[in-house]
């Protein structure tokens, strides 16, 4: 099969691509800079220039491929809901005009809550969705929350509050259910979605732990052989809390504001099909636990031996961690500008 995976350089596209290759697909993969230095693994693949704001060049890539995987998520600046809205009506149009019979969307999970209720972010991605599935191609979404795995924008906020706050404040309403899933097997939930019968629907895609978000925090930190007593403050505003964050990770700070906003709801599968449909027939997931102690693996030196769990080369740079120090003064500085007259 002939396979377009957008996103290919992120965190889930850049585990996915070698899969696909290992298994004996034809793979095309999409830059918007020809000009930088590609994967460890792109002497393997065909990479095209493509904005996905740019329709012709979406349709230029979507020629003579049999499936799309669409791995693009816009969370920064305040138009991002536009650009969302954009690019998945340019590969809409490209899907229709060239016959692909298949896509495949990564998603975030939709809390049963009315629209107006959900976060920006959640909303732009059901629209996203919406878009995709109005074509006459197959397609598949697999809904998922806290992606597991080092690199993973989830995982890292956890990692880097963890390792940055020797005691956790937890806001009083931050006691929502999350699912974690391994990005092992939303891989193979993202490879089985190439082959499942239609006609087009989504999966909660989860793993086997659930539990509240401060509950994970302290296992990772048990995990991780860290002290972080836990505080619980109330009353504390969504925007204040997902600015400290932002300011004390190294993640992009829109992007955690996001997710932060999204812990207002249990973020948890409606229903567990994705395990008969879309896995090998005897697949165990990997737990909560199990999925940190992989996270937390070193570097190795051959990324095509490597663990997905564990870093890998195209990982962004702010997922090494570094001197914390910088990040905590950061923070202060922001709770400074937020609450007058905190001075010390």
């Amino acid at each position: 099969m002939k396979i377009l995976v957008t996103g290919a350089t992120g965190y889930v596209g850049g585990r996915l691509v070698p899969l696909l290759l290992d298994r004996g697909h034809e793979v095309r993969t999409t830059t918007s800079d020809p000009s930088k230095e590609g994967p460890w693994w792109s002497d393997r693949d065909e990479t095209v220039e493509m904005d996905i704001l740019d329709a012709d060049q979406v349709a230029a890539a979507c020629e003579g491929v049999d499936a799309v995987y669409y791995l693009i998520h816009g969370m920064k600046g305040e138009d991002f809901v536009e650009t969302d809205r954009q690019g998945a009506t340019n590969m809409a149009e490209a899907v229709r005009a060239h016959g692909v019979g298949r896509v495949v969307y990564l998603s975030g999970l939709v809390p049963p809550v009315d629209h107006d209720e959900l976060s920006r972010h959640i909303a732009s991605r059901l629209e996203v969705e919406e878009i995709l599935s109005s074509t006459p191609a197959v397609t598949i979404t697999l809904r998922a929350a806290v992606l597991m795995g080092s690199g993973s924008t989830s995982f890292e906020v956890i990692r880097q509050v963890s390792e940055r706050l020797p005691l956790q404040t937890v806001p009083d309403w931050m006691r929502s259910q999350v699912q974690p899933i391994a990005i092992v097997d939303v891989l193979e939930a993202l490879y089985g979605a190439l082959s499942v019968p239609g006609p087009s629907r989504h999966y909660d895609v989860g793993g086997p732990d659930r539990m509240p978000y401060p509950e994970l925090l302290e296992t990772y930190a048990d995990l991780a052989d860290l002290t972080r007593p836990q505080v619980t403050i109330p009353l504390l505003p969504t925007q204040l809390v997902g600015t400290l964050v932002g300011s004390l990770t190294d993640v992009p700070a829109q992007t955690v504001e996001s997710l932060i906003e999204s812990l207002h709801h249990d973020m948890v599968c409606g229903e567990d099909d994705f395990t008969r449909d879309l896995l090998p027939e005897g697949y165990e997931l990997l737990g909560v636990e199990e999925s940190i102690r992989r996270s937390l693996a070193p570097r190795t030196a051959e990324p095509a031996q490597a663990d997905p769990m564990g870093p890998l080369p195209h990982d962004p740079a702010w997922t090494d961690g570094g001197d914390a120090r910088p990040a905590v003064a950061k923070a202060v500085d922001a709770a400074k500008s937020i609450l007058p007259g905190q001075d010390d």
